[in-house]
């Protein structure tokens, strides 16, 4: 299966919900030379945007989870998922897995496509849906205090074990920082 992917796109792209339409070869000629192209056939329906898509979707098969926990409380928004086959170039490409989140006021909605297995739970993508921020962090934090925004490499290798190291050593920090909690400063300024 390779790489399982799970990444946010744009709400104008077009999708077939389900296993999408058949295909048909069509033969034509140009200049005397007989060709073929695919197209969809005549009495498929047309892609729809996904932003289109997640309207005509009832209230009831939306689910509200919590994504995490916030500075003013938990983060819930509404999701749902279905089997959409994606559209390149006016064809089908691949069906995957459409998730979809909106806010509780139904004012903002955010789409991810992925290709996981059938058997994902929507709890697997509620959770994935929300663990950008705690990555986005991380890399602030690195940048800060274990200074991953100062690299000159000229490799990409380079990049990577420069990356890797700082990646390290703000895990070291934060469970160093998790496991001495809040003590306080001065004991440890008396004993050195």
């Amino acid at each position: 299966m390779g790489i399982v992917y799970f990444v946010e796109v744009a709400l104008s792209n077009l999708c077939w919900p389900g296993e999408g339409p058949g295909i048909e070869t069509k033969t034509y000629r140009f200049r005397g030379e007989a060709r073929s192209k695919k197209v969809v056939s005549e009495e498929e329906k047309k892609p729809m945007r996904l932003d289109a898509l997640s309207q005509k979707i009832p209230d009831a098969f939306w689910y509200r989870r919590t994504v995490s926990e916030g500075t003013k409380g938990p983060i819930t928004y509404e999701f749902t998922k279905r089997r959409v086959t994606l559209c390149k170039d006016g064809l089908p490409a691949r069906t995957v897995w459409l998730v979809m989140k909106r806010s509780l006021d139904h004012t903002k909605c955010w789409f991810f496509i992925s290709n996981a297995p059938l058997s994902t739970r929507l709890s697997t993508f509620v959770w994935l849906s929300g663990i950008r921020w705690a990555v986005e962090q991380c890399f602030e934090e690195s940048k800060g205090e274990v200074g991953m925004d100062h690299y000159e490499v000229r490799k990409y290798p380079a990049w990577n074990r420069h990356i890797l190291t700082s990646m390290l050593a703000h895990f070291f920090l934060w469970h160093l920082r998790i496991r001495l909690g809040k003590k306080s400063t001065a004991h440890y300024a008396l004993a050195a």
